[in-house]
């Protein structure tokens, strides 16, 4: 008897070696129990690690993402303005969840209704605002799906602006975290959601941000959590630590504050394993070009974004830059106009491509001008 329970026990120990714990995934001693996850760096879209990525499921009010992404887009446009005093539909105070309890008829300022969405979740918020940017919730989420397509999402559908369930109404681990690399592009959307606490109708209505990492994990800093019974406990997070932005999605955690648990996994996970490998800020000055015919002689060249890469860690010797400036150009030359390309390969491949841009706007001199310039270069030397 002892011997058949000592071989049981042996059988099942293979089994749990070989075949893993039901409902865990490992991954270098990483054990997560979400239907679907995901760790992404937000600089080059590089999945680090991910389970059921693809995976269509409930997004809840993760879906949110979008809708500020796209509010984002239409504030930078200048469509409206946070001032903006939007009046609360009847169709808005129907919506149940999560709410700021808007009442039909109240006005209260964009900026509100956005922090509203960022911090507090709130559902009819959303469709306020959808209502104001588009004319209708219905035209808004038509505009939604449209950019999802853009986007190249795959495994996206939205029937709402908020998340509530619906058949119809899915995202992807993998989806959500594409979501989160375009919202990075706006900062106004990335200060928003890292806001903690906000004082909404002069102090007498307190939010408090869903997302907790905000409070449980250094460099944290933004974006949007979502719960519903079918979606589960939810969480698409960023955190950036040393120039190394990472991308987190945490989908059907079955344990309350699971999202946030997981997260924090995926996220140490990422930053133990990687570092960025930073050759030139941001906005830094990559060369000076000569200008012809221009009210100046000289342009600066600043890299449009930061020129780097995400590189397991030891690894950073093996990333090679290299930069090519035009020498010399003719005004009019407009700020942001490219004047080359700073190149990153890691192991001869190419890691990075930046845009190397005019710093300020050089107008075309007058033919006086050019004339007295050619006069004292040629006398005055």
């Amino acid at each position: 008897m002892a011997r058949r329970k000592h071989l049981i026990w042996t059988l099942l120990l293979v089994f749990v070696l070989v075949i893993g714990v039901p409902g865990a995934v490992q991954a270098d001693d990483l054990e997560l129990t979400a239907e679907a996850y995901i760790l992404m760096d937000a600089d080059s879209g590089k999945v680090l690690l991910a389970h059921n990525e693809h995976k269509r499921l409930p997004p809840a009010s993760m879906t949110k993402l979008m809708t500020m992404t796209l509010a984002a887009k239409d504030l930078e446009k200048e469509k409206f303005a946070l001032t903006d005093k939007v009046q609360a539909s009847e169709e808005a105070c129907k919506m149940g969840g999560s709410q700021i309890y808007l009442e039909p008829g109240e006005k209260m300022t964009a900026e509100d209704l956005l922090i509203s969405i960022a911090v507090g979740s709130a559902n009819d918020a959303s469709v306020a605002m959808a209502e104001h940017l588009d004319g209708s919730h219905k035209d808004f989420v038509r505009r939604m799906n449209y950019e999802a397509k853009h986007m190249g999402l795959k495994d996206t559908n939205f029937v709402n602006a908020y998340g509530l369930p619906d058949p119809n109404h899915y995202s992807s681990a993998y989806d959500m975290a594409i979501i989160a690399r375009h919202a990075l592009k706006h900062p106004k959307l990335l200060e928003l959601s890292s806001i903690k606490e906000y004082n909404l109708r002069e102090g007498k209505f307190k939010l408090y941000n869903t997302n907790k990492l905000l409070w449980w994990y250094q460099g944290a800093d933004g974006f949007k959590t979502g719960w519903t019974n079918e979606a589960k406990h939810c969480l698409t997070a960023t955190a950036k630590r040393d120039g190394l932005r990472l991308i987190a999605v945490v989908m059907a955690a079955p344990e309350n504050h699971g999202n946030f648990r997981e997260a924090m996994k995926l996220f140490n996970y990422g930053f133990a394993r990687y570092t960025y490998k930073n050759v030139s800020a941001a906005n830094s000055v990559c060369g000076v070009i000569s200008v012809g015919k221009g009210t100046v002689n000289k342009v600066q060249a600043v890299a449009e974004e930061d020129v780097g890469t995400i590189v397991p860690k030891g690894e950073d010797k093996k990333i090679k830059a290299s930069k090519s400036l035009f020498t010399y150009i003719d005004a009019p030359v407009v700020k942001g106009q490219k004047l080359g390309e700073y190149v990153v390969y890691k192991d001869g491949q190419l890691a990075k491509q930046v845009n190397l841009v005019a710093s300020e706007d050089v107008p075309r001199a007058s033919l006086m001008k050019e004339i007295l310039k050619v006069f004292a270069e040629t006398y005055l030397i």
